[in-house]
């Protein structure tokens, strides 16, 4: 197995984590695995540290010059904080509730968002692509669940939270215990055989 170690720093490290266990809670409040627990039990969570440690993290990924990182963090936390803002994830805001169409457009807008995030991510680890690509996919999948009023659709898209929320916590736990983060490849002009 390839022993490479994600290229990494305190400040993506830090984002990673933060991303991931918004994720996950985010998830697995989606998919209602838990009995009594649901999306609105993560707002907490998602308002502080998906909200506002991201996007401080992204702040400082930009003091770094890092410019890739420090968007993905400022645009998410930017996400989280919006979402969480919203007493109950979606529940009423300054006395009005949000409609279903608009709680579609805001995730559908931001799976935009997911979208360049994972275009972007290509060079930065598939670590790093593989979560926003399936956020992408969840937030995609939890609007049309919004706009279609369809649950099912929803706790699929709450189970595609929670891979990405393990990925991005995998990232940032394997740069902080060393683990393995590249996917072996196959030596170039090595021809795979397959013996019957």
């Amino acid at each position: 197995m390839d022993k490479d170690v994600s290229a990494g720093s305190t400040i993506t490290t830090l984002g990673h984590l933060a991303l991931g266990l918004t994720l996950l809670a985010f998830g697995l409040g989606h998919t209602e695995v838990i009995d009594g627990v649901t999306a609105a039990d993560a707002v907490g969570l998602a308002t502080y540290v998906g909200g506002v440690a991201l996007f401080v993290a992204g702040l400082f990924a930009f003091r770094d010059r890092d410019v890739s990182t420090g968007t993905a963090f400022a645009g998410l936390g930017a996400l989280w904080f919006t979402w969480g803002a919203t007493a109950g994830g979606w529940g009423v805001t300054a006395g009005t509730a949000v409609s279903d169409n608009a709680a579609g457009l805001f995730l559908l807008l931001f799976a935009l968002v997911a979208l360049s995030l994972t275009l972007g991510a290509a060079g930065g680890g598939v670590l790093a692509q593989a979560t926003y690509g399936l956020f992408c996919v969840a937030l995609v999948l939890l609007a049309i669940s919004r706009f279609g009023d369809t649950g099912a659709i929803g706790q699929v898209g709450g189970w595609f939270a929670v891979v990405a929320g393990a990925a991005a916590w995998y990232a940032a736990t394997a740069f902080l215990a060393h683990w393995p983060t590249a996917v072996p490849r196959r030596a170039a002009g090595r021809r795979m055989t397959v013996t019957g």
